[in-house]
């Protein structure tokens, strides 16, 4: 396993990327006024990075300076200036590869890219940044994956590292292995810019090597802060260190008998009851995972790093340690957890909630990605419910996008989704509309709907139209597996059939053919006053409840004008017998 950089993968337009070439350089060029007073969350997270940075990189004089050049546009002659701005931001995310890339891990990608990408524009691209997905696969396998097939073969390796663990699918050398060429594939496919580091790696080429000897050097002022966080019983045993067994190959939770600081060795008794000594580098232990977290802070440098509301006591304790170690914990903040339809904290192990592959059965990575940008410091439910809103929501910003002023569009949520490049074509239809017209069509396929989107939007194909042909496929999925199965229709009301049958009588008198959305929602809007509806949006509710079976629905007149005046006088009729 080796360091690997990646690149924009063409079915994602742009979702994500960062890449570094000329041209994406020189898009965040110019932007850093803006920057500075940008609301929107990443640029509060870049600004608090770019302080970290010249705090504790730079001399007093040389903040100062630093900070001058740069509020006047001027990082590029801050960092030809000053060595040490050259060297690069470093903004970390963790995998652990017991388990395949889920939800979180495409959130936490998803926000660090936002971070780095509004860093940029704060500093005009002329700091560089890199992106470390780290994968913990020195890790020990504690126990086997209830989702995993052949888990009987990985009973032997019970406790080995993940990249020693036999791969239950048959495809490559490990368990870590296939684990994280799914990562890549996954981060790949959503066009993220990011170097894979793996921990076997690190551990066993030395990387950690310097940062592993001076945790042996100051272990006891480490015991120091782990042991009061643990139990009775498990303070009797901890250890920093997890010692690889020389005969099993196995991480050993045991606790630590001797250490020779000279030597760069502990001692530890084996499994077979033997005394044995091992070095702490070259991947003689693995530690545990609190210190492990600042030991790679500190070893690789990272600036900046975010985590879950559930790891505020973890990153506190390793925050404590990475000091001891010499280091300096990084910039980040604790995001809020996912909740499920029932307000449980989402689960791999339980399985409740939304996965990605569900996700993107009915919905774009474009709005995954808007989901992951709003409140971050906020709960949300992430069912299969909150799709079709953060879809419309999503495209309305892109909508929104192309009509403002820079200093608005900084702070919109599409640019960040397409960090600082949002197409500049969106969908001229809604996906709630297109949920709409799926039921009423009863269409089974994109060649259905783009018969009705065709004559709606002028030259609409889905060639010239990628986004709204995307659209269509999700809203049919959609509508297949939610909608049609809870679909009720009921009869109308004396005082809604009147009101119902009046609509069609002013639809008809409409132009032939009219596709004037506002036009026909006028006149939606005119009946239910005139038929004294109260409040108004019960003359809505009815429409929708006797036409299409479901009690809301977007604008009426819009959904008219594209499923066509006469087939809407025609599944009146029908529906009224």
């Amino acid at each position: 396993m080796t360091t690997v950089q990646h690149r924009t993968h063409p079915l994602t337009q742009n979702l994500a990327t960062t890449t570094t070439s000329p041209y994406t350089a020189r898009m965040f060029e110019g932007l850093s006024p803006l920057a500075r007073d940008a609301r929107a969350w990443p640029f509060e997270q870049a600004r608090a990075l770019l302080a970290r940075t010249l705090r504790l990189r730079l001399s007093d004089a040389e903040r100062d300076l630093a900070s001058t050049l740069i509020h006047a546009g001027k990082t590029d002659e801050a960092v030809a200036t000053l060595e040490a701005l050259r060297k690069p931001v470093v903004l970390e995310t963790g995998y652990g590869p017991s388990g395949l890339p889920h939800m979180g891990t495409f959130g936490e990608v998803a926000r660090t890219t936002m971070v780095r990408a509004a860093f940029r524009a704060l500093t005009d691209d002329k700091i560089p940044t890199r992106l470390i997905s780290f994968s913990d696969d020195m890790d020990g396998l504690r126990k086997i994956p209830p989702n995993v097939p052949n888990g009987e073969v990985m009973i032997p390796d019970l406790d080995k590292p993940l990249t020693v663990v036999r791969d239950p699918y048959g495809e490559f050398e490990s368990f870590g292995h296939h684990n994280n060429a799914r990562l890549r594939a996954f981060l790949d496919g959503f066009g993220f810019d990011y170097e894979f580091v793996s921990s076997t790696d690190c551990y066993r080429g030395g990387r950690f090597d310097e940062t592993l000897l001076i945790a042996l050097e100051r272990f006891d002022a480490i015991q120091k802060i782990m042991l009061p966080s643990l139990g009775e019983e498990r303070r009797a045993t901890y250890s920093p260190f997890l010692p690889i067994s020389p005969k099993t190959g196995k991480v050993l939770q045991v606790p630590t008998l001797e250490r020779n600081v000279a030597k760069g060795t502990i001692v530890f008794r084996d499994e077979d009851g033997a005394l044995t000594e091992v070095p702490v580098t070259g991947g003689g232990v693995k530690m545990q995972w609190r210190p492990d977290w600042a030991m790679r802070w500190t070893a690789l440098g990272v600036d900046y790093e975010m985590s879950g509301k559930d790891l505020i006591d973890s990153v506190r304790l390793s925050n404590q340690v990475c000091k001891v170690l010499g280091g300096s914990p990084p910039e980040g903040f604790h995001y809020e957890l996912f909740m499920d339809e029932n307000n449980l904290k989402i689960s791999k192990t339980k399985g409740n909630g939304l996965t990605m592959d569900e996700w993107l059965r009915y919905g774009a990575p474009e709005s995954l990605a808007y989901y992951m940008f709003q409140s971050p410091k906020s709960a949300k439910k992430l069912y299969f419910d909150v799709i079709p809103k953060a879809t419309d929501e999503y495209l309305q910003q892109l909508d929104a996008y192309a009509k403002q002023e820079p200093n608005k569009q900084i702070d919109n949520p599409a640019w960040h989704v397409h960090s600082g490049k949002p197409p500049e074509q969106g969908s001229p239809v809604s996906f709630s509309l297109m949920l709409n017209l799926v039921s009423a069509a009863d269409a089974s396929t994109k060649d259905i709907l783009w018969g009705f989107l065709g004559r709606y939007v002028d030259g609409a194909t889905p060639q010239t139209q990628p986004l709204l042909d995307r659209l269509a496929g999700y809203a049919i999925n959609y509508y297949e597996d939610f909608v049609k199965p809870s679909k009720t229709f009921r009869a109308p009301t004396d005082v809604e059939r009147a009101a119902i049958v009046d609509l069609r009588a002013r639809l008809a008198a409409l132009p032939e053919g009219c596709q004037d959305a506002e036009l026909i929602q006028n006149e939606v809007f005119a009946v239910g006053k005139d038929h004294e509806f109260e409040p108004l949006r019960a003359w809505f509710q009815a429409l929708y409840e006797v036409l299409l079976g479901q009690s809301q629905g977007p604008r009426f007149g819009s959904f008219a004008a594209i499923f066509g005046l006469d087939r809407t006088i025609a599944l009146i009729d029908e529906k009224l017998g």
